[in-house]
């Protein structure tokens, strides 16, 4: 018995990482491609939504791609393009994060330090040494 075995190409969408500048007035990154509309040839550029995953203690905070927004240029309006990659774009298009607050962490003794003696105990007879 003989079987076979399809195999699937991955699509190239020709995307590329990329900042690009407009008029030197708006900053986008994103990735980016070059599309046909119109009759001209044309600078699209998709920027990520990204939301923060939840918290977890210990861990750096994680980013999620929730969407896409997609921009059409010209190409006389192109000011500038810089490729670049992933991390990038993600570390450009993250939502602003106030700072927050410090709370320090609990005492290391739950009790009061002169009812703790075994801390502070190191003689034979018992008497707390301050």
């Amino acid at each position: 018995m003989e079987t076979e075995t399809e195999t699937v190409q991955p699509i190239d969408d020709s995307f590329e990482w990329a900042i690009v500048e407009i008029f030197g007035h708006r900053k986008h990154a994103g990735r980016m491609r070059e599309e046909e509309r119109f009759g001209a040839k044309m600078c699209r550029i998709d920027v990520p939504t990204l939301v923060s995953d939840p918290i977890e203690e210990g861990k750096p905070t994680s980013w999620s791609v929730t969407g896409w927004v997609s921009h059409c240029y010209g190409g006389p309006a192109i000011f500038s393009i810089t490729l670049t990659d992933v991390e990038t774009v993600m570390r450009i298009n993250r939502p602003y994060q106030s700072a927050s607050r410090y709370i320090a962490p609990p005492d290391r003794y739950d009790g009061d330090a002169a009812e703790d003696v075994s801390v502070l105990d190191d003689t034979d007879d018992g008497e707390p040494r301050w």
